[in-house]
Parts: C-alpha cells; structure tokens; sequence
C-alpha cells in the first residue's frame, strides 16, 4: 500500500491541465449499457474508480477498451446482475440501475456498504423508479428493481439534505427508454448531470431542463451509440486553485470551466485572492495576508461540500476566525482531527467547524479517511514544516489523476513510497 509524503515549504508556479471529470464520467460510462451499438467516451480520468466501473461493465457483458484517455464501449448483449465483488468498492456502481432498468426491465445490484438507509441512502433512486412503475425488492445486501413496463411519471428528488445527483442521474437514465412523459421536480443541477444529458440526447433521448430543478425527458423507443467527451473535473480545478491559494505565487489551470467553479472562486476573492478567468483557463495569484471566511455548502450552485475540506486546509493558517458549515454531509468531518495533528485549530460545534487561523503547522503522521479529506491532507503538508506522512492514499487514487505528479511539476516535493 502507498503513502504520500508531502515535504513542505515549497513554491507552487507554472501551469497545470484539469482531467476529465469523474462525478460526470461513471455514470456517462453506465449510460453506455443504454445501447446495443457502440459509444466512444473521451477525457476519461485513470482512477481507481473508473477502473472499476470497467470492470462492471465487463462482467455485465459489455466490451470495452481503454487507450490513452478514451473508453470504447459496446454493450450488444447486457446481463442484469452486477456482482458484490466489484460493486463493494465504490458506491457509485449503484447508477448501473437506471440503464439496465430502462433496456432490460430488471436490475440486481449489490448494494456498497453504508449506502442502504444510512448516510447517504438510495431511497430516493427507488423513489423515482417507481414512479416510472417499477417495483424493487431488497434480500441478502442486493436491491432488485423490476417492471413489466416503464411508463413516464412525475417525481420529486428532494431529500433532507437536497436533490439527490447519482439519484437523478438513475432515474434520468431509466426514465429516456420509459413510454411517455417523465418530469423530475427538484432535480440536481450539478454540471455533472447536464453532462450526462448531453451525452444522452447525443444518443437520440429527448431532455429538457438539465441544469435547472425541473427536468422533462420524453421517453424513445431506443438509443444509439455516440461519442462524447467529459467536462473538466470542477473538484479537481477547486483543489489546485486552493494549492495555488495556499502555496502558490501564480498557478495557471488549463482545460476548467470557469462556470463550474464561480462558488469555489467567489470564496477565494473574497478572502484576498487575485482570479483571472478566461474561457478555459483560470490562474490564481499567491496572498500573503489572506481573510477569514465564512462559507456553507450547499446544492450546486452553491459551495459544493466536497471542497469543504481542502478549505479547511487552507483556513487553518488564514488569520482570523472563520466558519464551514456543512449542511449536505453533516459528519464530513473526519479529516479535522487529522488536520489538529498537524497544529490545526479546529473546534466542531455541530455541523459547523469553527476555525482560529495558527501561524504554522507541523508535518506530522496523517491518515486519508476519504477522498476529499485526502487532498485537504496534502494541501495541509504543503504549507506544514517538515514532512507531512499521508497514508491510506488509495482514496486519493479514487478521486484526483497523478496528484503528486502534477503538484511536483508545479514545484511541489512529494513522494510517493511503499508503506
């Protein structure tokens, strides 16, 4: 297993390319099952996750090749079983759902630990399924939906903590082979899923309203095959803008949707930060004297809860008190007491994490609880004295294409070694 060093102290400048985006590639690559002919996706981030989604589409009875980016998919003959093996490792392999639902009328999915009625529960997919009139049965850890036929409906995807986005992004793909009209009420309207819409309408679905709470889709009688390539990774493009906010004297992104990122960049102005914008690119210029803030995640397009954590990072050497109230994922709070470990002056009241800016942090032995605590973690070592030990990085792998690398060639010192 790999651990990450991250040495500190080091100037971040020069450029560097955003990867495709994975919150809108997993379920773009699950959409493929939508057809028997071929699809060809391209700017598919190399991570861990996409690598399972291969997989489950392999073991469904797709074909797929991979090469340098781009992802070729031709799903003739689909099974509707997607196997506990592979499906344990990332929650996202629920959106298989949707698709298979919507070509085969059945689907088996075993469903990810901690997904069922828990923090981040599917209740509101098999809502929406059956207002397209199917039924689901949940035995032994897997979740069956099943219908004799699909027929549009209206739902609302609202929970208590917001719209859901795999969720409308299930329904949305069952809901373009459903006969008649389907409208989704409080829809997310992440960019992730209007990108999977246009990939959809690329393959002849009829949608209107991606982007906004209320989505029409009128149902076809089949897909075709398409090609499509995947937005900038806005996540990715929010954590490098905050490397360059935390040690950078001026660091360039190329390949982001400045759009995809106005709640991330109106925080960083707002403390200090100097943003030009053009129309793929953004560059960040460094702040000696950076100001508090006080920032609330919420839905798209609101500060978006998984770049919460790599604020935290950048708050906790930020002079003054500031506040993160998170209100999508209330317990995502994980990494702050790795972050105290390091000299961070962190307090959690609730939902809310109360930070007093420390004049410095000290590298320190840190594990990664999860994908965005992971990249707070490296963020956090950048800026530490000393050497800042970062292990469980496979959850970075998940989430961010050769971090380290791309880091390093903007001047960062880190290791990658065997633990």
């Amino acid at each position: 297993m790999d651990k990450i060093l991250v040495h500190g102290g080091s100037k971040l400048s020069g450029s560097v390319t955003i990867s495709g985006s994975k919150n809108s590639a997993l379920p773009i690559l699950a959409a493929t099952l939508l057809t028997r002919e071929e699809c060809v996706i391209h700017r598919v981030p190399d991570l861990s996750d996409i690598h399972y989604m291969l997989q489950i589409l392999a073991s469904l009875g797709a074909e797929v090749e991979r090469a340098s980016g781009t992802v070729t998919v031709r799903a003739d003959a689909v099974k509707t079983v997607a196997p506990y093996e592979i499906v344990r490792k990332m929650r996202a392999s629920v959106c298989v759902l949707g698709p298979l639902l919507g070509r085969e009328k059945e689907a088996t999915v075993s469903l990810p630990g901690g997904c069922v009625i828990g923090d981040r529960p599917i209740d509101l997919h098999l809502k929406g399924f059956e207002a397209l009139g199917a039924q689901h049965r949940i035995d032994a850890g897997n979740v069956k939906v099943f219908a004799s036929e699909l027929r549009g409906g209206t739902m609302n995807l609202r929970g208590k903590l917001g719209p859901t986005v795999l969720g409308t992004d299930n329904v949305m793909m069952a809901a373009v082979l459903a006969e008649g009209t389907t409208v989704i009420e409080s829809a997310a309207a992440e960019p992730e899923v209007v990108d999977l819409a246009n990939f959809l309408i690329a393959m002849g679905a009829k949608i209107e309203g991606a982007g906004t709470r209320r989505i029409i889709i009128e149902g076809v009688k089949e897909l075709h095959g398409a090609e499509h390539s995947v937005i900038p990774d806005r996540i990715e493009a929010g954590t490098f803008l905050v490397a360059g906010a935390i040690a950078g004297t001026e660091v360039t992104l190329r390949r982001v949707n400045p759009e995809h990122v106005v709640a991330v960049t109106d925080k960083l102005v707002e403390a200090g930060y100097r943003i030009e914008s053009q129309r793929d690119r953004m560059t960040i210029h460094g702040n000696g004297d950076p100001k508090a803030l006080q920032l609330m995640t919420e839905p798209f397009p609101g500060f978006p809860t998984d770049m919460q954590a790599q604020f935290c990072a950048l708050l906790s050497r930020t002079s003054g008190n500031s506040t993160i109230t998170e209100t999508i994922f209330p317990q995502r709070f994980m990494h702050v007491s790795e972050l105290k470990r390091m000299g961070a002056n962190i307090q959690l009241e609730g939902a809310t994490a109360i930070i007093a800016g420390v004049e410095r942090l000290s590298g320190a032995p840190v594990m990664a609880s999860d994908l965005r605590a992971s990249a707070a973690l490296v963020l956090a070592g950048l800026q530490a004295e000393g050497v800042t030990e970062i292990n469980r990085v496979y959850h970075i792998d998940r989430g961010y294409e050769l971090i380290d690398e791309k880091l390093n060639a903007l001047g960062a010192h880190i290791e990658r070694v065997k633990a």
